[in-house]
Formats: C-alpha cells, sequence, structure tokens
C-alpha cells in the first residue's frame, strides 16, 4: 500500500468516527457500504443479472449484429389523435457486446411520433446501475403507466421530437446481462466502448435513421458516461471507425461530472436552501471538504484504490447534511422521502414483471434490476475522477453541450453543476461567464434561467428536483426542441420573428 493511499483510508476511518454517517453501524453489519448506497442513491431490491450457468443463456458473442423484434405493449389504451401506434416502428431488442465475454445489451427503440427524420436521440439513466426504464415510464418515454395496469400516452415524451433509444447499461443494469463476471465494467472506457460498438450495430440494422442528427442525453451518473462517450463517438468519426455518427450534442441534467467542485458545492447549496444552519457549514468547510479535496487529488495520482477511498471520504459531507435534513428527498428537498427510492415506482416493477409484457420484450425469464448494488460498487473507482476535462476539445468542434439542473435537487444540485460549467477552461469560457442570464420562457412563464454562449448552455430549471422531464415535463420536452433545433438561446420575441422569417 503506498503512502497516499494509507492517507486516504486514514482520513477515512477519522472522518467516519468524528463524523458518522446516520446509518454507520449498520454499514458496515450489512455488507460494506451499502446503507452509505441507500442514502445516497435508489438502492435496488435485486442485485444484478450475472448468470453462473453458462447454458443459461447463449453466450455468442462473435456475431455483433443486433437481435430485435418489433415491440407492441399489451393493456396500451391510449390515443392520440395525430399519428396511430401502429403507424410508429417501436422495437426491443439485445445487442451482443462485441468486446465482452458473454454480455447482452438491452435497448428500446421509439420512433418519433412526428417525423421520423428527427434527431435521433439516446438516453442514459444514471445511478450507476439504473436502468432506463425508470426515464421510460416515468419522466420522457412515449407512455405513462396507469394504476390498471394499462398504458397511456406522454403527452410530453421526447418522442414528440425525437427518435428514442433508451439502453440498459452498464451490463448487469435492467434486462442487460452477461454469463461471465469479467463483464462488469468499472470505468468510462469500458461503458463508452460498449456504447459505441451498440451504436454501430444499431445504425447498421437501421440504416434509414444513420444519417439523422445524434445527441446524446441523460441524467444523474450520465454525468460521467455522457461526456465519455461523445468523446467516443467524436473518435470514432475522426478515426473512420465505423459508420459515421451525426453527433451534433451532449446533454447532462442533474449530472455528477466534476466532482472537485460539486462535492464543495454540498454545503453552499444546503445553507442556501436552509437545510443546515451556519455552525454545520463552517464544520463541513472546516474539515470534511479539505480532507475531500485532498482524496480527490490522491485519487488523480495514486490510482483505484485511492479512488475508491476518495468516494467513502468525499460522502462524508452529503452524510453530514443528511444527518441534520431529516426525512427529506435528496432528489427533491420540497419532499419527504418515501420509501428505499425516495419515490414510488411499484408500478413500473408490477407492469414489467407481467407476463405478457415480458413476451412483448423478448427478455424471457431475465430479472429486471431496476438498480444494481453490484454495478454500483464496480463504478466506485471511477465516481471521483473528473470527466469535464475531456469536454472542451468537444465544444471547440462545434459539439453542442446542455448542462440543465433542477432547482430543487440536492444530491446534483444545480449550483455544484452551474460553478463547474463556470470553471471549465476553454475559448470561450470568458464570454460564457459575461453572458446575461435569460428566462427561459414556455408558455408565456418563465420555465427556467438560461445562460448561453457558442456550444455551451446552462440551463436552471424552475419547479424540478433530480428528475426535471418527471418534474416539469412540458418544460423539458421544450427544452429539448429547441436545443436539438439550436434555438434555446433565442428569445421568445427573436423566435416569432425567425418563424415568420421562415
Amino acid at each position: 500500500m503506498t503512502t497516499t493511499t494509507a492517507f486516504c483510508y486514514t482520513f477515512l476511518i477519522v472522518l467516519f468516527l468524528w463524523f458518522p454517517p446516520p446509518s454507520f453501524a449498520s454499514t458496515f453489519n450489512n455488507d460494506m457500504g451499502k446503507d452509505l448506497i441507500r442514502n445516497l442513491n435508489l438502492f435496488p431490491p435485486h442485485d444484478i443479472n450475472i448468470f453462473d450457468n453458462p447454458y443459461v443463456r447463449s453466450t455468442d458473442n462473435k456475431n455483433n449484429k443486433i437481435v430485435e423484434k418489433p415491440l407492441r405493449f399489451p393493456n396500451f389504451s391510449g390515443e392520440d389523435e395525430e399519428v396511430s401506434i401502429d403507424d410508429l416502428a417501436h422495437r426491443a431488442g439485445y445487442y451482443p457486446i462485441q468486446h465482452s465475454h458473454a454480455a447482452k445489451m438491452f435497448y428500446l427503440f421509439f420512433e418519433s411520433r412526428n417525423n421520423k427524420k428527427d434527431p435521433v436521440v439516446i438516453w442514459l439513466t444514471g445511478g450507476p446501475g439504473c436502468s432506463s426504464e425508470l426515464a421510460v415510464f416515468y419522466e420522457n418515454g412515449p407512455f405513462k403507466i396507469a394504476d390498471n395496469m394499462s398504458l397511456t400516452w406522454n403527452e410530453y415524451g421526447w418522442d414528440k421530437v425525437s427518435n428514442l433509444l433508451y439502453v440498459d447499461q452498464p451490463t448487469g443494469t435492467g434486462f442487460s446481462y452477461s454469463t461471465d463476471k469479467r463483464d462488469i465494467r468499472h470505468d468510462e472506457d469500458g461503458v463508452s466502448n460498449d456504447l459505441y460498438d451498440f451504436l454501430q450495430a444499431f445504425f447498421a440494422e437501421h440504416p434509414e435513421y444513420a444519417t439523422n442528427d445524434f445527441f446524446i442525453t441523460g441524467e444523474s451518473y450520465a454525468g460521467h458516461y455522457i461526456p465519455a462517450f461523445a468523446a467516443r463517438v467524436h473518435k470514432g468519426n475522426k478515426a473512420k471507425e465505423g459508420i459515421h455518427i451525426n453527433l451534433k450534442g451532449f446533454a447532462i441534467g442533474n449530472g455528477l461530472t466534476e466532482p472537485a467542485i460539486q462535492y464543495k458545492a454540498y454545503a453552499d447549496y444546503a445553507l442556501d436552501m436552509g437545510i443546515i444552519e451556519q455552525p454545520d457549514y463552517d464544520r463541513i468547510n472546516k474539515v470534511l471538504v479539505p480532507a475531500c479535496e485532498l482524496a480527490i487529488k490522491l485519487c488523480g495520482t495514486d490510482g483505484k484504490i485511492a479512488c475508491t477511498a476518495s468516494y467513502f471520504v468525499c460522502s462524508t459531507i452529503f452524510s453530514s447534511i443528511m444527518s441534520h435534513a431529516g426525512n427529506i428527498n435528496y432528489y427533491d428537498i420540497r419532499k419527504k422521502c418515501d420509501g428505499s427510492l425516495c419515490y414510488d415506482f411499484s408500478n413500473m416493477e408490477k407492469f414489467l414483471n407481467q407476463e405478457s409484457v415480458r413476451d412483448a420484450l423478448g427478455v424471457g425469464d431475465i430479472d429486471f434490476v431496476s438498480c444494481s448494488s453490484t454495478v454500483y460498487q464496480a463504478m466506485l473507482v471511477d465516481w471521483m475522477r473528473n470527466l469535464e476535462v475531456g469536454i472542451p476539445a468537444l465544444l471547440e468542434d462545434g459539439i453542442s453541450l446542455l448542462v440543465y439542473a433542477g432547482e430543487y435537487d440536492l444530491i446534483c444540485n444545480w449550483l455544484g453543476n452551474s460553478r463547474w460549467v463556470h470553471a471549465m477552461e476553454w475559448s470561450g469560457q470568458k464570454e460564457f461567464v459575461a453572458s446575461p442570464e435569460v428566462p427561459f420562457i414556455v408558455d408565456d412563464s418563465e420555465a427556467g434561467v438560461l445562460k448561453n454562449h457558442g456550444t455551451l448552455s446552462f440551463l436552471k430549471v424552475h419547479d424540478a428536483g433530480h428528475m426535471v422531464p418527471m418534474d416539469q415535463p412540458k418544460a423539458s420536452l421544450e427544452m429539448l426542441k429547441k436545443w436539438t433545433q439550436g434555438t434555446l438561446s433565442i428569445s421568445g420575441t427573436e423566435e416569432e420573428v425567425l418563424v415568420a422569417e421562415l
């Protein structure tokens, strides 16, 4: 063990003794980190889809073609005046991950209700290890689940302006699975390479969408996935590795991207929102924040063990705040935390466990893992790494970035996101910092506050928590539409003039 790694562990022990999280005792009595994980993110009822029996599923990954089927969910009761569901290409499938031992990546595709030439938008849910079906049914997918397990149209589904792809990743998440434990990913190289290979296979199978504009979106820990994936796509395009992917932009919603800045912002946000008082703030900034900053520096110089240790050291900041916060929902501080997920997603579990639904999806007897603790813990080594570092090169090459955040989220709060966006060094930094804040208008009302310069935009969304498309569905759809069309920074008056000219 190196000196710096030992130092990290010393800090970890001292900080946990001085500032124990609320569930300190049970954390160490019930598998190291599980209760801490419960306090920090969605916690799974199941573990992971890894089968020890190699005969459970085919392990032939030599053929990297996707295997999919047309998707028609049972019990669909919705109506849309403009389009029939029978006229849309909805698909569910598996991609045998090319550079894996036996991994299969599950995905859903929903053709645009407007025009199949609309942009292709891929959505990545964070966690790490949480299924994108959470977004399909509770955020921006085409459908909503009724209490009687029927489906209705989501009036503000993102498929109204784009062709939508949802992927269960990394391996072991959602309906994705493997028969080999070596397929568990631990870093962004593994995650982004798998996603890039999937895109190549998807566009090879569906060349009718390959020339469409392409955008990467997602939230939470996808603040790590998205920049890495965007960089991987851009690298593949420049090297002419395969099918050219028409990458136009990437959007991060309430994400974790630059931990050194974002963890330091926790106490500031908590004080501003009245979650903690001044003495708590002073104590956190005197001891916990410096320890976190040092631990992150050691992560950058001392490899994997130090990075894992830095996660636990820095988590004491959040745990200390939560010990004073009471039973608040750390995804939306206006609400109470109800259950292990802080939200009731039980209808999704019931719906996806119906035999008729599983038949429609083509998943057989694969367990649905809403959020995987195994994937989560495997990615701890990646947690404190700075994913902002690769973004400037993308901006300079004309690829747009939108960072948006609901104002009432604590865990990936708007303040920390705003700070790393403003601190990022690129050719337009000074102009971005100096740019005015302008209202983001939806239906003649201010739905948020926007800053923009060139290829970079930051949007603080009003009346929303961690999951903006769930809390403000109409505003999020308008945000996506304007951003993908390049008109997000145009005010209402300017937009009316532009439309008139067109």
